[in-house]
């Protein structure tokens, strides 16, 4: 089980969930300095209105607000345009995580800074759980430059995404029985969105001829789509944005947009352009002309409030984008 809590041995569990040992070493000072401040503070740290949960990226927080309903005050903690694989947990996330009494995230690191924190946070009693710990290993992508750890974006792929959804109706109803039936309608009705959105991907993603089905994109968020809609997909740096494109790497991807013909790549919300840009320029210098299909949303969703905003409407988005650019 990937599932937290606050014993060492279910501790050490998790962490062979997030596929890597995770070392015991002391609590960060942030950590610490917050403990201290509330303690001495006294500050309540609760709404009265529910109890407190808390999720990562936003991916997880829509789901999780969308299954809980009115019976919990749900908080994410990463917002639109924030990259997961770079963000570092600040004061103000810190003393969300310690007011809740459940935490949901993404797992396989792919909030690798805040793995810490989230251990912490479970040894201090909290509940936390990782939506991915349905996920059969078979399922899991583990690319060749990745090894010994898997590709976290399984958002990505509808289908198994409905899998973060039971996880989290199962840990909230054995957090709050007396919700169970709201929890397990929630879920229900959620789980017949994605898979209409799934079915609504398939079929907009099929229009496009097949010697087009080419994603070029920023970094390599998308394989777990491409294995579900039977697309080709390139990302000019890995699995996480903290690895950087070389020079060969642009040449490489330029020599294959001329010679399959691809006129369209994509940028992505939380990654900068300036690699995509050189791409295009790059194609140009060898008179072939390449446009910017769009922008997709891969490790974020959309502004708040937004249809973007939302899981359904992310991934409804880059379906649609990636449909109209290439087909």
């Amino acid at each position: 089980s990937i599932q937290f809590s606050s014993s060492t041995t279910s501790m050490m569990e998790t962490a062979k969930g997030l596929r890597r040992p995770l070392p015991d070493h002391h609590l960060t000072r942030v950590w610490q300095t917050l403990l201290l401040a509330v303690a001495i503070a006294g500050a309540p740290l609760a709404a009265a209105t529910g109890y407190q949960v808390v999720g990562t990226v936003g991916m997880v927080t829509d789901l999780v607000e969308r299954v809980a309903g009115d019976r919990a005050v749900v908080t994410g903690l990463l917002g639109a345009g924030v990259d997961p694989h770079l963000y570092k947990p600040t004061r103000s996330d810190v003393r969300k995580l310690i007011a809740a009494e459940v935490i949901f995230y993404n797992g396989l690191l792919l909030e690798g800074k805040m793995t810490d924190v989230l251990i912490r946070a479970a040894t201090a009693g909290k509940k936390v759980h990782a939506v991915t710990e349905l996920l059969e290993q078979d399922y899991l992508l583990q690319p060749a430059e990745f090894e010994g750890h898997y590709d976290p974006h399984v958002w990505m792929d509808p289908a198994a995404w409905s899998q973060a959804v039971a996880v989290i109706r199962d840990q909230l109803i054995a957090h709050d029985a007396a919700g169970q039936a709201t929890y397990t309608a929630h879920a229900a009705a959620t789980m017949k969105e994605l898979e209409r959105l799934d079915t609504y991907a398939v079929k907009v993603l099929a229009s496009v001829p097949k010697q087009q089905r080419v994603l070029v994109t920023a970094h390599d968020a998308f394989n777990y789509f491409g294995r579900r809609f039977g697309y080709e997909v390139v990302g000019i740096q890995g699995l996480s944005t903290e690895s950087e494109a070389g020079v060969q790497d642009i040449e490489r991807l330029v020599d294959l947009l001329v010679d399959r013909n691809i006129g369209a790549v994509f940028v992505e919300s939380t990654v900068s352009d300036r690699n995509i840009q050189a791409l295009i320029q790059g194609a140009a210098a060898k008179g072939h002309r390449v446009t910017i299909g769009g922008e997709l949303f891969s490790d974020a969703m959309g502004a708040p409030g937004s249809y973007e905003g939302t899981y359904i409407g992310m991934i409804d988005h880059n379906v649609t984008t990636i449909a109209r650019a290439l087909g």
